[in-house]
């Protein structure tokens, strides 16, 4: 299976999974962000996301005009934040509240949209 389709059925769950998790229970996003106080949450963390996202680089880094540049989007804002993270805690915690309160709904949005986009492209459910 090509490296894009795969990433792009992953991507397409793992957004869709996140998307109807946060809207059933809501306050999971608080106890993430809550968790993040603590040590051991933060540097397990900032290391899964370094990890995802370098991955995700290694094998996917295409800066083609379709789907396949928001699949590297991914990996590397999940790589930057992994390693804002681990480099500079407090400030990237601050930011990433900052923006999950006043940007909720439109990452909610994003979520659903972009993961429903990967899946049919890698279904081809819907020819667009």
């Amino acid at each position: 299976m090509d490296n894009s389709i795969f990433l792009a059925k992953f991507w397409g769950w793992y957004l869709l999974i996140f998307f109807f998790v946060l809207s059933l229970n809501p306050k999971r996003i608080k106890q993430v962000f809550n968790d993040l106080n603590d040590e051991k949450f933060l540097i397990l963390s900032s290391f899964l996301a370094i990890i995802i996202g370098l991955i995700n680089i290694l094998k996917h880094n295409i800066w083609e005009l379709n789907y396949k540049l928001i699949i590297t989007g991914i990996g590397w804002v999940s790589m930057v934040i992994g390693l804002a993270l681990f480099i500079f805690p407090k400030p990237t915690i601050n930011w990433l509240i900052f923006i999950n309160i006043k940007l909720v709904q439109v990452i909610y949005l994003l979520l659903f949209f972009v993961g429903l986009f990967l899946l049919n492209v890698a279904y081809g459910v819907v020819l667009i």
